[in-house]
């Protein structure tokens, strides 16, 4: 798959993309087709949605808070019969919290970066990512994880998924930077930026952009902080998540192919 195959183009969902068909080791591929990312639904258009019902999406891993959710109800199509799963709690998008203060896009980039070094350990998110693993293990079919912009929260589960799947972290990387490609990037910038400036007040143009990206240094932050705390990724993912070696074997078992 190219970058270009693998995201979806659509008018009021951003940054919905693929996030399988990598190689991993031994010479596998991650599966494609079933593995899907997003930014939420709560502005999809209903040509948005006639798009997405032939993926035939069976679960809904939505990372945002009860908040969140009220302020975009995600949109679905007539018949949409797929399992969401959800946060019965409050939390946030690490670029709204980076927000606060109005920052220059230069301590924008520094709060993205701090943020991310906890990333691995916020209350709110790890029985989110506890329960994206449980869904991805024992669910069939097609799944989707969002949060509010698809970029964080998101981006660090799918990256959390790849790398126990033996995706090389050079791909990793390349499919969360996508991020800043994929899809209608003015599109989704305007759409943070209303966000950000209705709770936060006056932002320029520049720090909106700094906050609505991604780069590689926040992930490899996150894995970093992880790696500093656990030894590892997969001691991690066993301590924390509950994804022991037996699980991560389901998990290859289901999404690798020869």
């Amino acid at each position: 798959m190219t970058q270009q195959t693998r995201v979806l183009p659509l008018e009021g969902i951003h940054n919905f993309r693929d996030y399988g068909g990598y190689a991993a080791a031994n010479g596998a591929r991650v599966v494609s087709g079933v593995l899907w990312r997003s930014a939420q639904h709560g502005d999809a258009t209903d040509a948005d949605l006639d798009r997405i019902r032939p993926l035939h999406i069976r679960t809904v891993i939505d990372l945002r808070g009860i908040s969140e959710r009220q302020a975009k109800p995600c949109r679905r199509y007539p018949g949409f019969a797929g399992e969401v799963l959800f946060h019965e709690g409050e939390t946030a998008g690490l670029h709204m919290e980076a927000a606060s203060g109005a920052p220059t896009a230069e301590e924008a980039r520094a709060a993205m970066t701090r943020l991310y070094a906890g990333i691995a350990f916020r209350p709110n998110l790890v029985p989110m990512l506890q329960r994206y693993f449980r869904a991805l293990e024992q669910r069939e079919g097609s799944s989707l994880v969002h949060c509010v912009a698809g970029k964080d929260r998101t981006g660090f589960a799918v990256a959390l998924l790849q790398h126990l799947l033996g995706v090389h972290w050079d791909d990793v990387l390349g499919d969360y930077v996508l991020t800043n490609q994929a899809g209608n990037i003015e599109a989704r910038i305007a759409s943070g930026a209303e966000q950000i400036r209705g709770r936060y007040g006056p932002i320029d143009d520049a720090t909106v952009r700094a906050l609505m990206g991604v780069e590689p240094g926040y992930l490899e932050t996150a894995f970093a902080a992880v790696k500093a705390e656990h030894g590892t990724v997969e001691a991690y993912l066993a301590e924390v998540l509950g994804v022991d070696s037996a699980r991560v074997e389901v998990l290859r078992g289901k999404f690798l192919t020869a």
